[in-house]
């Protein structure tokens, strides 16, 4: 049984149970009013002053952000034991869940549908100065209407303080991410386009530009390597699509 599952955090936040596990964090779900979304920084990290306090820059600044296609973010919370994010409750999957149901690929138009969206919240978030440096399908989700959100802006540069080598563990982000972070350059908003051209070339041909059997070696690819245009793979997806998503890659 989890140690926080029926207690309240702060007089406020009944726990109601466990739904999802990260490198960072456990995420449950609770109530105060109505349903949300808890993330609980993990002791391991909490441990680590300076981790705190950038998690709580981050979370602050994320907290500022409000579009319809980001998750919202409603409270911060730094207690001398506990560190958690409150956030909007999502009822729906990751945007590679939805692409596993449809096996493993996506057609043109609902690609088409999904990647604007995205960009508009990338583009709501650029504009006051937040980069999430780990767009990929797990930190996407597509909500019952169709519509999707963004989640996670922001913890990816704070991860990257606690774990700065390339492991298998990162395998999961490094089909995404871009040159300049495969290098551990600086960092911009092109790296967000870059890794969101990477998804609209995944859902478009149903399967990822480079692969390989280490993260290293993946990030090789990202520096140094063309993928094969996805009209070779479908030449039913329209050129002007092609197109926009080979120019992200290249951004």
């Amino acid at each position: 049984m989890n140690q926080y599952i029926g207690k309240m955090l702060d007089n406020r936040y009944e726990i109601l149970d466990v739904i999802g596990v990260g490198g960072m964090a456990v995420v449950y779900k609770a109530y105060c009013h109505r349903f949300v979304a808890i993330k609980v920084l993990k002791r391991d990290l909490a441990a680590d002053a300076e981790f705190r306090r950038r998690f709580h820059e981050e979370a602050q600044a994320v907290a500022m952000l409000s579009h319809p296609n980001i998750v919202s973010v409603y409270d911060v919370s730094k207690g001398d034991d506990l560190d958690y994010i409150v956030m909007e409750l999502i009822d729906g999957i990751t945007l590679k869940q939805y692409m596993q149901k449809k096996e493993g690929r996506l057609n043109w138009r609902e690609s088409l549908y999904f990647i604007t969206q995205i960009v508009r919240a990338l583009g709501h978030a650029h504009s006051r100065g937040i980069i999430h440096r780990d767009i990929k399908p797990q930190n996407i989700m597509v909500l019952r209407d169709g519509s999707v959100k963004v989640a996670d802006f922001g913890i990816a540069r704070i991860m990257s303080a606690a774990q700065n080598t390339l492991t298998q563990e990162a395998l999961g982000s490094v089909h995404y991410i871009s040159p300049e972070q495969a290098k551990g350059d600086y960092t911009d908003n092109r790296s967000d386009i870059y890794s969101a051209g990477v998804v609209l070339y995944e859902m478009l041909t149903g399967r990822l530009p480079f692969e390989g059997d280490s993260a290293v070696s993946v990030a090789i690819q990202h520096l140094s390597s063309v993928p094969l245009a996805p009209r070779d793979i479908d030449p039913s997806i329209p050129e002007p699509l092609e197109l926009i998503c080979m120019k992200a890659m290249n951004s």
